[in-house]
């Protein structure tokens, strides 16, 4: 059990039957009345935001949210496989957990598996993966005002914004959480 005194950022918790993840808090003393913890949790499962206010001494249970590194194998209809690295079991996770997160993820690649009680609720890629350029237009010599970029399609099928002197068949790195260009490979 945890109580609302005991908040930090990024702990999970189970109010009224939902999983919440802590995004901020505050402690409040006002001058009259008791004092309470402003909230602004995410549920975790549909990821909606809500801010709630509590009294400090009321108390929750800790909510274990289990991340595996698993292997992507791959997509076959509406379903993702992915390999535990250790048990070599394979599990099949439906698109709506997965989402958009595997859209810089090529097959045989490591992510991290996010579940609550055994229900996997999302997909971690990598923070920077590394993928070749399959489709860009040409830069032109001159054309370089102020950072300029054009977009460019990666071999797993994801578009993303790239300086002019990017070329077909270069290797990128690419942050997954912001989907921007980091630098060639």
């Amino acid at each position: 059990m945890v109580s609302a005194g005991d908040f930090r950022n990024g702990l999970t918790v189970n109010i009224e039957g939902t999983v919440y993840q802590v995004m901020e808090f505050q402690h409040v003393k006002p001058g009259k009345g008791a004092a309470f913890v402003r909230t602004k949790l995410k549920d975790i499962i549909n990821g909606g935001v809500v801010e709630k206010t509590f009294r400090p001494s009321e108390k929750f249970d800790q909510a274990h949210i289990e991340r595996k590194e698993m292997q992507y194998l791959y997509e076959d209809g509406d379903l993702y496989y992915f390999m535990d690295n250790e048990t070599f079991e394979q599990i099949a996770v439906n698109k709506d957990a997965v989402g958009e997160s595997l859209k810089f993820v090529k097959e045989n690649e490591n992510v991290k598996i996010v579940s609550y009680q055994g229900n996997v609720f999302s997909v971690e890629p990598p923070i920077t993966v590394e993928l070749k350029v399959i489709e860009t237009e040409p830069g032109f010599k001159g054309d370089t005002a102020q950072g300029a970029t054009k977009p460019a399609k990666v071999e797993t099928g994801a578009q993303v914004m790239v300086p002019l002197f990017v070329e077909e068949g270069d290797m990128l790195k690419i942050d997954t959480r912001t989907s921007e260009y980091l630098s060639r490979a």
